[in-house]
């Protein structure tokens, strides 16, 4: 259910409008990173930004979601394209997902986003801070064998995440260095309150003085051999030698091989794992939202289904709502969609108008912009909040961080709802009925009270106790609040049932209570009638 808002689309603009500038700023080279390691030409990641941005921002329900080329896709994009043969061949794939999307959009699939548990999706904040801070620490110093916008633990250059925290000391760039300390500098004396109560550092976000600072400091080096960075330590966008150049960057599908099976399984592919990854960052932008609005999942699912269609029509990589922009854009301090729309836009001009000036931006300046993001998704705080609500909270939390810094994106999701279901099972195992000795054993008769669900998973815990009572006793099995019982749970009280007359136990069955019941409720009755 979405949030009516009256305010219009502009009301917010004085705090959009800077929020869309610093997303733009760290959004340009993920874009650039994940197109790179897709094995893609670099414009179709800025393509992807452009359209995630403008169309998908425009059509979104979400207010504070900022769509773009995701990380996560980076393998099965490279893949695709060796299998295909063709970049062109691919987009056809992409215009495919983006149509299977539209289909489980109106098919109102978006409800999946609702299963995942809390604490998964805390773990995966959390997660996301942790491994945006250790893939950022190579950068900031000038080290940028690893793509950025990498989630992965293992990476292209055949380290991993861990281990290129050691050898990026073999090639340490001092000017580099010396731009992170002092944007780094500069970010935390912005984020003091003293500086907030000064209007104009209010109004001018810290992120844009760090850009302006880095490119500032990039000129200055260049003249200095020991500081001048490398081409691979600036934003690289390809730059086009006219304007009609600019254009010509745009690629069109070949759809001449549309009803080949692979192009049509890899469409699939990426449909499926972009609306996974779509509907958990929606999940956890939502969280994030100082206003808690609740984003319409299924007008989502369409929205980034129309942007991948026009992003495979004109060139761009498949989209999907990416929570580093959207926690950027967070706590930048936007408001609504218009700071994810005119990210897109400002995109599209800089890309034509001034590239060669984008192409002046460090990567170190943007890699303590990234600093930040991370600490504020990873606070210490967090950790000792989960710790708080006990074990079945806390254990999903860490399993999904560790899975998500140890493997990547998707894997560590895995691992943290499968720890949640295997809690809600455990604890599923151990209530099927209630039963407290004190109360429900007296005078030699046992009292037992069936759950609503008794499945399968209860059956050790329901033949164990019927296993301890006592010979001559009298048993109550009261299944009247019985909604579902699995037929093995049934199976072993009608075989007590006929053990106990050897015992001299007397069994007596409270079936479920006729209230408008299914056929599966009703096959439940008879065979406790049968007792």
């Amino acid at each position: 259910m979405s949030v009516t808002h009256k305010k219009g689309l502009f009301s917010n603009l004085k705090q959009d409008l800077p929020a869309s500038i610093v997303v733009f700023l760290v959004a340009v080279p993920l874009c650039l990173g994940i197109a790179l390691a897709s094995g893609a030409p670099l414009f179709s990641g800025i393509i992807a930004g452009i359209v995630g941005g403008i169309v998908v921002g425009a059509l979104s329900g979400s207010q504070l979601g900022v769509s773009g080329p995701a990380a996560g896709l980076a393998v099965i994009v490279l893949t695709a394209i060796n299998e295909l043969g063709s970049f062109e061949l691919f987009l056809t794939a992409v215009v495919i997902s983006g149509i299977i999307q539209l289909i489980l959009g109106y098919a109102k699939a978006g409800i999946i986003g609702y299963y995942f548990p809390s604490s998964v999706i805390k773990g995966m904040l959390t997660g996301i801070g942790i491994i945006i801070i250790l893939k950022q620490i190579p950068h900031s110093l000038g080290y940028n064998k690893d793509f950025e916008g990498s989630l992965s633990f293992n990476q292209p250059d055949g380290h991993n995440t861990l281990s290129e925290l050691y050898y990026m000391f073999e090639a340490i760039s001092p000017g580099a260095a010396i731009i992170t300390l002092l944007s780094m500098a500069v970010l935390i004396l912005w984020e003091r309150p003293f500086m907030q109560k000064i209007r104009l550092f209010k109004t001018i976000q810290g992120p844009l003085v760090v850009v302006i600072l880095g490119i500032v400091l990039n000129l200055i080096f260049q003249g200095i051999p020991s500081l001048s960075l490398k081409v691979d330590q600036v934003v690289a966008i390809p730059v086009a030698q006219s304007f009609s150049g600019f254009f010509e960057q745009f690629m069109r599908p070949d759809f001449s091989q549309m009803l080949n099976p692979s192009v049509w399984v890899i469409g699939a592919t990426i449909a499926i794992v972009a609306s996974l990854e779509t509907l958990l960052c929606v999940e956890a932008t939502d969280k994030l939202d100082p206003q808690k609005r609740v984003t319409p999942t299924n007008r989502e699912l369409k929205a980034q289904g129309l942007g991948n269609v026009i992003s495979g029509l004109i060139g761009g990589l498949p989209i999907t709502q990416v929570i580093v922009r959207s926690s950027t854009n967070i706590q930048s301090g936007g408001k609504s969609k218009l700071s994810a729309i005119f990210h897109g836009v400002i995109m599209l001009g800089c890309a034509m108008a001034i590239p060669k000036v984008l192409n002046l931006i460090p990567l170190a300046s943007l890699a303590s912009i990234l600093f930040i993001v991370g600490y504020k998704l990873a606070k210490p705080a967090l950790f000792r909040q989960m710790s708080k609500l006990g074990k079945e909270h806390f254990a999903p939390f860490m399993v999904t961080i560790l899975g998500i810094v140890f493997t990547d994106l998707l894997v560590g999701i895995v691992m943290g709802l499968v720890v949640a279901v295997m809690y809600i099972l455990y604890n599923n195992y151990k209530k099927p009925f209630l039963f407290e000795p004190d109360k429900h054993f007296k005078d030699n008769v046992l009292y037992l009270k069936l759950a609503e669900d008794v499945t399968f998973i209860n059956k050790a815990s329901v033949l164990n106790t019927l296993a301890q009572v006592p010979d001559g006793s009298k048993v109550i099995i009261d299944a009247s609040r019985s909604v579902n019982i699995c037929h093995d749970v049934i199976e072993i009280i009608d075989e007590f049932k006929t053990g106990a007359i050897y015992r001299q136990i007397e069994v007596e069955v409270q079936e479920p209570v006729v209230r408008g019941v299914k056929n599966q409720r009703r096959k439940v009755e008879f065979a406790l009638n049968e007792f």
